[in-house]
Formats: structure tokens, C-alpha cells, sequence
């Protein structure tokens, strides 16, 4: 049997508590995925930071993991067949996490499915694009004097926001009364767009009231307000 002690990760963050899931992460719209979907299904798990700060996510230890060198990135040591399982994308464990606890994904065929495309929705369209918006409007881009590539990206996240904003249309959340793995996907993105990025006024955020009344109840649930600080930095 794999032992914890087997995976070269955790001799750079070792575990306090290798019977508990091992989370790799920082509290970035990716990585909080999966912290608030742990605490929402309360699954044991413990934390630890990859600091950007110090380029942890690309140390040979964490690459190990996932070599491509993203957060976040598990191992759970009670994975399937009782053997660890070390998985990365932020999707993919989310899928892993929802079929484990049986929670946050419908079980029927159809309803399980829709879930998905919107996970994938996320994943292959809201966060590229709203990363693109946050690099051309906070970070580095924003001193390019050529304003093309913001205005695409700032264009395609319009149509993403209009897209969510008629979905959610009388509906509670992305599939309707259910809270699902694709609202954790979609929503830290949609938070982190407005407030981290500052993008809120170049997207006309105003404009999808859908979006906004969603995220707003997507915050004010406890897991998630736990989740978003997770893992922690420690004190300066």
C-alpha cells in the first residue's frame, strides 16, 4: 500500500495529518473551488499554502504533483480502492470530491450532464477570459498602449456574463433550486472579476443583475465565506 510519505510533495508540506485529504492551494478563484466545496461537504482535510510569493507552485515538490505547475492539487489518502489518490485541474477534483461525498452533482443522468456542461462552461470559457481582463486591466497588460487585446477579452467576458445572466433568469442558481460544484466554479470567478480585477465598471457588471443577485447569495453561505480565506497566509 502507497503511503503519504511515498509522494515527494509532502517533503515540502508535510502532513500533520495523513489520514485527511491533502489540499494544495491558495486562495485564488481556482483554488477556491475546491476549499469551499471541502467545506461545504465537510470532508477532513488539511490545508497547505503554495505561495506564490516564493514561486512555490513551480518548486520540484509541487511539480511533482502537478507538473504543470497550477494550484490546486490533492492527494486523498483514502482514494478509490482505499489506495491514495494525488489528483490536479481544479475541475477534475471537484467532479472527484462531488462523486465521493455523493453531494453538489445530480445523480440523475440528464440533471448530471447539464451540471457538467456548465462546470466545463467555467472551465474552458469564464476563467480564461476573466484572467485575460484581470492581466490587461490590473496587471501587466494594462500598460500596453494597444487597448485590442483588453477590448477582446473585455467583449468576451460581456458574452459570458450574458450568457450566465439569461440562465440564471427565475432560477436560484445555475441549475435552478440545486447547489452544485458549477456554481463553486463559476462564482469565485465572477467575484474575483469585480473585486480583485477591479473590472466590475469595464465589464458593465451593473448590467447582469441575474449574475450579481446570485453571486450575493453564492457569499453569503457560511462554507463558502470559510472557504474563500483557504489556506491561509500566515502573519506578516
Amino acid at each position: 500500500m502507497t503511503d503519504l510519505a511515498d509522494f515527494p510533495i509532502t517533503k515540502k508540506w508535510p502532513a500533520r495529518h495523513p489520514e485527511r485529504l491533502q489540499l494544495y492551494s491558495l486562495p485564488t478563484p481556482n483554488g477556491v473551488k475546491v476549499s469551499v466545496m471541502l467545506e461545504e461537504s465537510a470532508l477532513r482535510y488539511e490545508p497547505h499554502l503554495v505561495d506564490f510569493d516564493r514561486n512555490d507552485q513551480q518548486s520540484p515538490e509541487f511539480r511533482s504533483l502537478n507538473p504543470y505547475g497550477k494550484i490546486p492539487a490533492i492527494i486523498d489518502p483514502a482514494g478509490p480502492g482505499g489506495e491514495p489518490l494525488p489528483l490536479f485541474e481544479s475541475g477534475a477534483i471537484l467532479i472527484y470530491l462531488a462523486e465521493k461525498t455523493g453531494r453538489f452533482l445530480p445523480s440523475a443522468p440528464a440533471e448530471r450532464y447539464e451540471t457538467l456542461q456548465w462546470l466545463m462552461f467555467q472551465v474552458g470559457g469564464v476563467g480564461p477570459m476573466f484572467g485575460q481582463v484581470g492581466f490587461f486591466h490590473k496587471f501587466a497588460g494594462r500598460e500596453y498602449s494597444d487597448k485590442r487585446p483588453r477590448d477582446r477579452y473585455v467583449a468576451e467576458s460581456q458574452r459570458l456574463l450574458k450568457v450566465l445572466n439569461v440562465r440564471l433568469e427565475g432560477r436560484e442558481w445555475l441549475m435552478g433550486g440545486s447547489y452544485t460544484i458549477a456554481d463553486m466554479a463559476v462564482f469565485p470567478w465572477v467575484r474575483n472579476l469585480i473585486g480583485f480585477y477591479a473590472a466590475g465598471d469595464l465589464v458593465g457588471i451593473g448590467s447582469f443583475l441575474n449574475v450579481t443577485r446570485v453571486l450575493e447569495s453564492f457569499v453569503a453561505r457560511p462554507a463558502v465565506a470559510r472557504g474563500l480565506t483557504i489556506p491561509r497566509k500566515p502573519p506578516a
